[in-house]
């Protein structure tokens, strides 16, 4: 008799944990050094204990605007292709092998060591209060890594607008000076490109416009003065996230300076923060700016192209009531041809030979002047032009 074996809920644990798709990821430290995660959201979550809906929105798969979010211990940074997670002292970058994230890797190891790191191990045994101010100059971790993610997007951002101008504009200058199939389906990829293009960056405008505009959205983003008002001292909390590093030292001193500054009612200064998102707020702005005089010079060249179509349309009707006029008198004088050609005896006709010359010379100054007659009413109501 064949017995049921039941599974081992650890092994169905496991099982289903190998079965969500891993991710890579690429972790960077305070002091830049680099790390190639390759693990599932779970163990993302884990690390920077974050949900699962904050996470989801790093999903390549699912279109998500551009978002900056501030959570209890970490920054979500969803910006173009720079999908980020930003704690105290380490960044979590998503797809480092792609070629617009490589030089936003290169750029975060060269920014985000702190300028006094070395300082600090040289000068410890003798020169403390010479760290700590050093300390209190230095941005913390957290600004230091959203600055890169803010002027990595704005600067992408900026070249793909300058690579629209330049290839825009002489195209525009050529649809004007000649207007073909050729001109017309180029301009009209561009004008695709353009609203695509303009559609990001006014994605990422409204978002740091909105973030500026609530001063509570970036007082949570301050995430080392969070740290410092959970007590830093006692390292508890901190011990379990964050691993050991040369820095801690200086980071719980910066956090006690935070907690006395907390304590003072500086929790809601959010200047520090304010003046970093306005700096990009309005570099950002300023490329809207480009493609917005971009979009009004399309539409310019639009209406001009219109103008240049309703004028040859114009001379076409022009056109067609010359032809028109000039049918209907030719049609005068085929009908006294016609009269004049049937084969019927009449009396008139006999020995009247002259008289041929004499009806087709007044048949056709008739004609000439009737449409004369007709050719000055028509210019005298501005159908034709003068």
């Amino acid at each position: 008799m064949a017995h049921v074996v039941p599974a081992d809920p650890q092994a169905v644990v496991t099982v289903k944990k190998k079965a969500q798709p891993s991710r890579s990821w690429v972790l960077l430290d305070s002091m830049g050094e680099t790390t190639v995660l390759d693990v599932d959201k779970y163990a993302i979550m884990h690390r920077v204990n974050i949900h699962a809906r904050d996470l989801r929105i790093l999903d390549p798969l699912l279109s998500y605007p551009s978002t900056i979010l501030g959570r209890d211990g970490a920054i979500v940074l969803n910006l173009e292709h720079i999908k980020a997670i930003i704690t105290c002292e380490e960044v979590l970058l998503r797809d480092p092998s792609d070629e617009y994230v490589v030089p936003v890797v290169q750029e975060l190891q060269r920014r985000l060591p702190p300028v006094n790191a070395f300082r600090r191990g040289q000068d410890y045994t003798g020169g403390q209060n010479d760290v700590d101010a050093g300390d209190e100059d230095e941005s913390p971790f957290e600004f230091r890594a959203l600055e890169v993610a803010l002027e990595s997007i704005c600067s992408f951002l900026a070249a793909r607008t300058l690579e629209l101008e330049t290839a825009a504009y002489p195209a525009l200058d050529e649809l004007t000076s000649q207007i073909s199939s050729r001109n017309l389906d180029r301009v009209r990829k561009l004008k695709s490109a353009m609203t695509r293009l303009t559609a990001r960056v006014q994605k990422v405008r409204d978002e740091l416009e909105q973030l500026l505009d609530d001063d509570d959205d970036m007082a949570d983003l301050y995430l080392s003065r969070k740290l410092a008002g959970a007590s830093p001292v006692s390292g508890s909390g901190a011990a379990n996230w964050y691993p050991a590093s040369p820095t801690i030292g200086s980071k719980i001193s910066r956090a006690s300076r935070a907690s006395i500054a907390t304590v003072r009612g500086d929790e809601n200064d959010v200047e520090e923060l304010e003046m970093l998102l306005e700096a990009y707020f309005m570099q950002i702005d300023g490329t809207l700016n480009k493609l917005t005089t971009l979009r009004e010079y399309i539409d310019d060249t639009e209406d001009y192209i219109n103008i240049q179509l309703d004028n040859h349309r114009n001379q076409l009707i022009q056109l067609e009531l010359f032809l028109s006029s000039g049918t209907v008198c030719l049609s005068i004088c085929s009908l006294v041809a016609g009269l004049f050609g049937m084969n019927i005896p009449y009396t008139w006709n006999t020995n009247h030979g002259y008289m041929f010359k004499w009806v087709v010379l007044v048949t056709g100054l008739l004609c000439s002047v009737l449409f004369i007659l007709i050719m000055s009413y028509a210019r005298f109501k501005g159908l034709v032009g003068s």
